[in-house]
């Protein structure tokens, strides 16, 4: 990515606009991301529960590497267990999500 860094959103910001991303544009599982699921032994189903249902507990960190502002989604998917999804914005309707993880309670 070239040129100035993008937007900072708000925290509410974030999450009205990763939600319209899943229901109006698009949502883009990073290889990194695939493989965390797959590690993790989830679905893309269980990481879209917790991007619909989950919340953005913390403010945008700013990956200064790839010049982005990184969001973190909280939230339990269906079984119980608590994750975390990391996401940026690429364009206004599309979200890209760059790792998930599972959190202890």
């Amino acid at each position: 990515m070239q040129g100035a860094a993008p937007a900072r959103y708000s925290r509410d910001d974030a999450l009205k606009r990763i939600r319209r991303c899943l229901d109006d544009g698009e949502v883009i599982p990073t290889k990194h991301f695939r493989d965390k699921l797959e590690e993790l032994g989830l679905s893309m189903l269980e990481a879209m529960y917790v991007l619909r249902h989950g919340l953005i507990l913390n403010e945008a960190e700013f990956d200064v590497r790839h010049r982005q502002w990184n969001y973190r989604m909280e939230g339990t998917e269906p079984d119980g267990e608590h994750l975390a999804v990391v996401f940026t914005f690429v364009e206004d309707s599309t979200g890209l999500l760059i790792t998930i993880f599972s959190i202890e309670k």
